[in-house]
């Protein structure tokens, strides 16, 4: 006899497998199209295939395997020959966490009761990641049995599996917290020693939020006005789109710019965005950047909490050779 214990987990779509999509100049996030399953085992060294593809063999540690979404078919093949087997659904941006834990089991006894019961768990899971607790059930009796699961805290979902072996428990807002499945089993007999009750625990670890760095959304080498106005129009929306971004807008004068370009390029962004996309002029950061070989733009996207870029001048003050004051014509 043997005991294979199961857990399957899946991550949270915000943090795991989000992928960036800056159309529009804006960022947004969608879930990846494929999902991952984490295999470790207890032993390791056991060997494993996925949909009939051999992956070599185990470890006691995690390993991951990119999959397409859909149900794949997993075997482990055990110290004792005996292969285990399950049909494991990964949907897409999700991650399933699978512990296999093997062990003999002694003979069981002439009377089905008492039999055991294991619950497979992982030790401990990232906030909102889905748990899978499954029971392996050395029942030799001929009666069907039931299933009946209570999960700690209250406010845990039960997601898939409530009256079956296996159950998926969503972790989301359960951070920092123990998750106690609890499973009882009976055969639906009065005998007392033919009703099993069993525990397994996992800790909930909280959800790691990213802070996304600063971007930089685009760059204008000797600007003249309307060049300048066509990049500013697509920032100006991408700074709509979200609030909570500040604007770092670094201008640099050329080694022969004309005295007086820095500033005015500076008053054509501030001006522009203010006035034409109605920017709060407090989103706004415009910073004389020193000289570069030739002036130029640089606008930057800074998301909240995000460490500001700096200038980054490429030529020292006394290379400079300023032509005469700008001349005027026109707009701008």
């Amino acid at each position: 006899m043997l005991l294979a214990l199961l857990l399957i987990g899946a991550s949270s779509a915000t943090n795991i497998f989000a992928q960036e999509n800056q159309n529009n100049f804006s960022k947004k996030i969608k879930l990846a199209p494929y999902g991952l399953i984490k295999i470790m085992t207890a032993p390791g060294g056991l060997g494993l295939t996925i949909d009939g593809e051999n992956k070599g063999e185990t470890s006691t540690e995690y390993q991951s395997f990119k999959l397409d979404p859909g149900v794949h078919n997993v075997v482990v093949k055990l110290p004792n020959g005996a292969l285990w087997t399950r049909e494991i659904e990964v949907p897409a941006g999700r991650v399933k966490c699978v512990v296999v834990n093997y062990r003999p089991l002694p003979p069981p006894p002439k009377s089905p009761c008492p039999f055991p019961v294991n619950i497979s768990a992982p030790k401990g899971v990232v906030e909102g990641e889905l748990i899978t607790f499954t029971a392996d059930v050395a029942y030799a009796g001929t009666s069907g049995l039931h299933y009946n699961w209570t999960i700690s805290p209250s406010s845990a979902r039960i997601m898939s599996g409530a009256g079956s072996p296996t159950i998926t428990v969503d972790s989301t807002g359960l951070g920092s917290q123990r998750l106690i499945a609890t499973l009882t089993v009976d055969d639906g007999s009065s005998d007392p020693s033919c009703r099993q009750t069993v525990q397994a625990a996992s800790m909930i670890a909280p959800e790691q939020k990213k802070i996304i760095g600063p971007s930089m959304f685009d760059e204008c080498k000797n600007c003249t006005f309307d060049d300048q106005k066509a990049r500013l129009d697509p920032y100006g929306v991408a700074l709509q789109n979200d609030p909570s971004t500040t604007a770092y807008i670094f201008v640099y004068g050329g080694r022969t710019s004309p005295i007086g370009q820095v500033e005015r390029l500076m008053t054509r962004a501030r001006d522009y965005l203010i006035q034409q996309r109605g920017i709060d002029p407090s989103r706004l950061v415009i910073v004389n950047g020193g000289f570069r070989e030739y002036d130029s733009v640089e606008l930057w996207i800074v998301p909240r909490g995000a460490t500001p870029p700096r200038a980054t001048p490429t030529i020292q003050a006394g290379e400079v050779k300023p032509a005469g004051p700008v001349r005027r014509r026109g707009r701008g």
